[in-house]
């Protein structure tokens, strides 16, 4: 397996992935930003894969997507959660279906919360052993905090599920699993997130401060914290929504 993390000139507090199989010649990219097109063919190109698949891991707001433009690029697939608002022509995911790129597999996470779409990425690597290894966590679980619930409105609502996907589903994995982020420090769509780039759950269940509250003192942190809003965030959903 290889894997790869960029953080985007564009937007530094933002984290996109690649990953895959070099013997089988297959990748799957993540969260890839408008303008890290280029940059993501290049490497694919340099590994000598095929990115059969292009992953965002819910409708961004905070920047222009490259996924669906780097899918018929590469000629793969563009995903997406089954109930994204994308008008676009994308794979819809659901609830623990697989995708593979060659020895790398990756089981999708339904995680509401941040937004109604997000998903996690849960993945294994099966040239060494049949166990997850890493979680790609999107804007649900950051490393020292969580993604905000409000820049799609219905705040309460979405901080309720946001609980519920990360005590139900991410801090039920193994206390070793690596915890890879959609966004470090320097991100709007979380507060107080730090500025490394990847933990493990062990860590966050004990130092992570919004995963010692309960369900009602975490809603009311996160709906009482006040952060600014995207730059331009109504266009970018526009555009990320809007067909190819």
């Amino acid at each position: 397996m290889f894997l790869f993390q960029h953080t985007p000139d564009s937007e530094p507090g933002s984290l996109s992935y690649m990953l895959g199989c070099v013997g089988q010649g297959l990748a799957i990219a993540v969260d890839v930003h408008q303008d890290e097109v280029e940059l993501y063919l290049e490497k694919a190109a340099q590994k000598g894969v095929k990115i059969a698949y292009v992953v965002d891991t819910h409708v961004h707001a905070d920047h222009y997507t490259g996924g669906a433009e780097l899918a018929k690029r590469a000629g793969g697939e563009y995903c997406l959660h089954q109930d994204s608002p994308a008008q676009c022509d994308f794979t819809p995911l659901a609830e623990n279906q697989v995708i593979e790129a060659g020895n790398v597999h990756a089981q999708v996470l339904y995680t509401p919360g941040h937004t109604e779409d997000s998903i996690s990425l849960l993945v294994t690597d099966k040239s060494r052993c049949d166990e997850a290894w890493f979680v790609i966590t999107g804007h649900t679980l950051f490393v020292g905090s969580v993604g905000r619930p409000d820049l799609r409105g219905r705040e309460v609502e979405m901080a309720n599920k946001l609980y519920d996907s990360i005590q139900y589903k991410l801090l039920n994995l193994p206390d070793y699993m690596e915890i890879l982020p959609g966004a470090q420090a320097g991100s709007v769509c979380g507060a107080g997130i730090s500025g490394k780039a990847v933990s493990t759950i062990g860590f966050e269940k004990r130092y992570n401060p919004s995963l010692h509250l309960d369900k009602a003192q975490f809603v009311e942190q996160l709906t009482s914290t006040i952060l600014p809003y995207p730059e331009d965030m109504q266009k970018i959903i526009g555009f990320n929504v809007k067909p190819l």
